[in-house]
């Protein structure tokens, strides 16, 4: 039956032919009938090429919309840690979907669309998949570079192709609610401003189009979720109450976070008696939950590179400093380099030594990423306000590796650049925050010449009070040098040590 039907065209092709010669030879002119059977062949195989296209891109579409879907594991807000505010807000949030006879009763507007705002690796993509888990919704993401091409209207065809791929997916898998996550949302939700953007103002028209067409009464009931690093980016249309109505903020984990962290990473690993998480949630101030896993991740690696059983703590502390600054560089100093750079992050520890004890965790002179040497800091508690003596110290903190190199070489070198970019920075935040003589004021207010010279006024105070700081300590260098210098690293309290060593040695 198939060699049959597959004959007809051939039979059809050789019978036109035929025919064509028989009217040529009965004098017809058959040229204009081949011309247009041939514009009537290229019409229906271009008809043909574009379907067959269409069904390709349509097909994969779903099919990728389905695989988003389908690879989703099912994860519990229990497995994230450190965000228990937010979980706490995007749970009472979710109930809209789960109560819907709760809505109607108290006449309360359902909510669209939440936003998850915050910093990278923080856990936005995790919280927007235990969400789905939570109320046992399909979950389909995208990612907002996924929208954005050159042709125009493609970027509007796929969020409509995403809405209909969620309804579609949902009534399949006989599911009441659908969550449709949108990473990097500020790639086409950015601000409207006309020009040269005319496609992305079309995508991100139609995701407010779709927004606008969802009701609460609505089966399957669909609710977007986004996620973006860049909030103050995005268009008010996008903002407003009826479209994305919670704005969530998942912020840096604290101390207590961190920690909760760390122990959901380490079920799965096996970890000395020594290890403390605790300590290494002290001494990971300003990480996200991203690196913090990087962390554990390395310190794994470490120890398999060493071929030990469990991972111990000196495992997890090179881990801390890899994911810090970097891994450890080839790059070989000369003898008189080498003591310059021991001098310098000399000058940094002992300043922190003395305006904060017990600050410095570690003095290395272990190259990593750019940096020749480097002290990593513990901080004594969590803070997120700053009052001015804390400003003025971190400054000097940051000053010391310079003013040691002066104090012992009479000069300094081309290392303490970051050094001074730190600490313009924070005189920066002075200025903004109204805590110099030039009062409160806008920095757009301010003309270069006066800010340049109050930064240059408090940059010579506290390296004043820096210098006199470090000349009364200058026994301290001497005790600690040759030791940094043969062991390449000193622990905190190894350092420590050997300050109160040098305060006992005889002038």
């Amino acid at each position: 039956m198939r060699n049959r039907t597959m004959a007809w065209p051939e039979f059809a092709i050789g019978l036109s032919i035929v025919v064509l010669v028989f009217l040529a030879y009965i004098g017809i002119n058959v040229w204009p009938i081949v011309i247009a059977a041939a514009a009537i062949g290229i019409l229906a195989f271009a008809a043909q090429y574009r379907s067959k296209a269409t069904s390709m891109t349509d097909g994969s579409g779903s099919a990728r919309s389905k695989s988003r879907s389908a690879k989703v594991q099912s994860i519990g807000f229990n497995r994230i840690g450190g965000q228990d505010r937010a979980k706490h807000e995007l749970i009472e949030a979710l109930d809209f979907l789960v109560r819907p006879e709760a809505i109607k009763k108290f006449g309360i507007r359902p909510l669209k669309g939440i936003l998850l705002t915050g910093p990278p690796g923080t856990g936005k993509t995790l919280m927007a998949k235990a969400a789905a888990s939570y109320a046992d919704a399909v979950f389909l993401g995208a990612s907002g570079s996924e929208f954005v091409e050159m042709y125009v209207g493609v970027g509007a065809g796929r969020i409509r192709s995403l809405f209909k791929d969620a309804r579609q997916l949902a009534v399949k898998e006989k599911k009441e609610n659908a969550i449709i996550f949108i990473d990097e949302i500020d790639v086409i939700g950015g601000k409207r401003e006309g020009g040269q953007q005319k496609e992305y103002d079309q995508t991100l028209n139609q995701l407010l189009t779709e927004m606008d067409g969802l009701y609460a009464d609505e089966t399957p009931r669909i609710l977007i979720m986004a996620a973006t690093n860049r909030k103050e980016m995005l268009d008010g249309a996008l903002l407003r109450p009826g479209r994305f109505d919670r704005h969530i903020q998942v912020d840096l984990p604290d101390k207590k976070g961190r920690q909760h962290i760390l122990e959901l990473h380490t079920q799965n690993k096996p970890l000395a008696d020594e290890v403390q998480l605790e300590k290494i949630a002290e001494e990971t101030f300003g990480f996200s939950g991203a690196q913090l896993e990087s962390v554990l991740n390395e310190g794994a690696i470490y120890a398999m590179r060493e071929e030990k059983e469990q991972i111990e703590m000196r495992h997890l502390s090179l881990a801390i400093d890899k994911v810090m600054m970097g891994e450890k560089t080839d790059r070989e100093t000369n003898q008189e380099e080498r003591r310059r750079v021991a001098l310098h992050e000399l000058g940094h520890a002992i300043v922190a030594e003395l305006v904060r004890p017990g600050s410095v965790s570690q003095v290395s002179l272990s190259p990593r990423g750019q940096a020749l040497g480097y002290v990593r800091h513990q901080p004594q508690q969590e803070k997120y306000l700053y009052t001015l003596p804390f400003l003025e110290e971190q400054i000097m903190i940051s000053l010391g590796g310079a003013v040691a190199e002066e104090m012992f070489y009479g000069h300094r070198s081309t290392g303490s650049q970051g050094d001074f970019d730190q600490a313009l920075n924070i005189v920066e935040t002075m200025v903004n925050a109204g805590l110099t003589s030039l009062g409160i004021v806008k920095m757009k207010h301010v003309s270069i010449e006066a800010l340049s010279g109050e930064m240059n006024t408090i940059m010579e105070q506290l390296t004043t009070r820096t210098r006199q700081m470090l000349e009364q300590h200058r026994d301290t260098f001497q005790h600690s040098l040759e030791k940094l210098i043969q062991d390449e690293q000193l622990s905190g309290d190894d350092f420590r040590c050997l300050i109160c060593e040098s305060k006992q040695l005889p002038a």
